[in-house]
Formats: structure tokens, C-alpha cells, sequence
């Protein structure tokens, strides 16, 4: 049966499907021996896929880890910049990519797979799946504060030069402890978008900065028996209910 060429492509490992299409609109992509650079290509079962010249294994094992990311560390398959990646991380024969990214500076929960499909519906903004941060801020925030976080706050960013506005899904948010000495506190903060340094600037806009930051739960995945740098293969059960969709929300409003 007939299959979109970046649909197979992430199926076999190479990338989720949104970076398989730019392999092929970038003309990284060949299908027997012919440069494909059209999105929605279909393909057979038989013809042969190379990437870069590398052929692809369609009937690669489908494999899922769970990285309590380092600080210090990026969430890349390659840096220019050539610090340690998450790929340097990872000592295994099959070809796995992050699903999502987390700061260089955040540490915690990160998932890694060769499942494009699987990735590529976790990432889809149509889903609502819980990230669950641990943040040590500046301050003390208010409950007034907190409120703001609970209704969805509007966050104006920077990046690039350009100017950026945007409003935050409402948020789950409490206070787990204070330092009245040194003037800090620690906020668990739950959220389900995934948009560039959202908590620190979701943070940022109440007034207070972030010094540092966990992800400490993803979906219902969390870091239990890991230390910053170990991984562990998801269960057959975790898989399951990732791709069951019952880790997801669709319904809008406040928590």
C-alpha cells in the first residue's frame, strides 16, 4: 500500500515528520535513485528510500527511552557549536530523536524515540499533554501572581530581533516552598504547550526570573530511579498508553 514519503520516512526512524519534510523539500532525498523534493510523494513498499545516501530501513525496531536531561546538554542530534547533545547520551544501536526540546540550561524528563508517528502526535498542538516544570525563581510570587498563570498570562518575547506576543493556555501553578533569606522560591508549574523558554517567560512575566528549572513529569512519564544523564526504555504499558492518546486533553479552558 501506497504511503507519503515523509510519512515512511518517520515511520523508519529518520526524523519526525514535520523534519522529514524538510529533508525533502531540502533535496537531502531519493527514491530509487530519482531526487524527490515534492511533499505528499506516495510510496511503495518496495521502492528504495536513501536520505543523503544512506538507505533507510522501513522495518527498523521501534524503540522509546526516557532521559533525565543534564543541565548543560542540547536537545539536537548535532551542535555546531560542538557541545554534548542528548545523542551523545544515548548508546544505542537504533537511530532515536527528541520528541520536543528542552533548554540547555532545564533539566529533566525528555522522551527519545524512532516512532515518527508517535512523535509527531505529541507534538501536535491539537493535543493537550501535561508537562509538569519545577522552577526556582526570584521572589515570591503572589496569588494574585499565580492567578494570572491559572487564567493564561500574555507573554511578550524577543527573539531574533522580532518582537513576539503571545497568550499562555491556563496553567496549574503553586508554591511548593520559599527561602526568606535568600529571597527565592520553588513553583511547580504545569502546562501543556510547548513554545520556545514558555515557563521562564511565562515566569518572567509576572516578575519573576527563573534561576532554575526541572521538567520533572512528562505525560504520566516522571523520573523516578533516574539520576541527570541515565535513561531507561519505556515499558510496553507506558508505550501503549502514549499512543492509546489517554495521556492527551482536548478539551480547553482553566484547570
Amino acid at each position: 500500500m501506497a504511503e507519503r514519503l515523509q510519512k515512511v520516512m518517520a515511520q523508519a526512524g529518520v526524523a519526525s515528520r514535520r523534519a522529514s519534510e524538510k529533508l525533502i523539500t531540502d533535496g537531502q532525498v531519493t527514491v530509487n535513485g530519482k531526487l524527490v523534493t515534492e511533499l505528499g510523494t506516495k510510496v511503495e513498499p518496495s521502492d528504495h528510500i536513501e536520505v543523503n545516501g544512506t538507505p533507510i530501513d522501513s522495518k527498523e525496531k521501534l524503540v522509546y527511552f526516557l532521559l533525565d536531561k543534564p543541565r548543560g546538554v542540547v536537545t539536537t542530534n548535532s551542535d555546531d557549536k560542538g557541545r554534548q547533545t542528548v545523542m551523545d547520551i544515548i548508546d544505542e544501536p537504533e537511530r532515536v530523536y527528541p520528541v520536543g526540546r528542552l533548554d540547555y540550561d532545564t533539566t529533566g524528563a525528555l522522551l527519545l524515540t524512532n516512532d515518527g508517528e508517535l512523535a509527531n502526535k505529541l507534538m501536535h498542538p491539537k493535543y493537550r499533554i501535561d508537562k509538569v516544570y519545577v522552577a526556582k525563581v526570584k521572589g515570591t510570587p503572589t496569588n494574585e501572581q499565580l492567578e494570572q498563570l491559572r487564567h493564561g498570562v500574555t507573554v511578550k518575547t524577543v527573539q531574533n530581533g522580532r518582537h513576539h506576543v503571545f497568550k499562555a493556555a491556563p496553567a496549574r501553578a503553586d508554591i511548593l516552598s520559599t527561602d526568606k533569606k535568600k529571597h527565592t522560591s520553588i513553583v511547580r508549574l504545569t502546562i501543556h504547550e510547548g513554545r520556545y523558554h514558555q515557563v521562564k517567560e511565562m515566569m518572567r512575566t509576572i516578575g519573576h526570573e527563573v534561576i532554575k528549572l526541572t521538567r520533572e513529569r512528562y505525560g504520566m512519564l516522571d523520573l523516578d530511579g533516574l539520576t541527570p544523564g541515565e535513561y531507561r526504555p519505556l515499558t510496553h504499558e507506558e508505550v501503549q498508553l502514549l499512543q492509546s492518546g489517554r495521556q492527551f486533553r482536548k478539551s480547553a479552558g482553566r484547570w
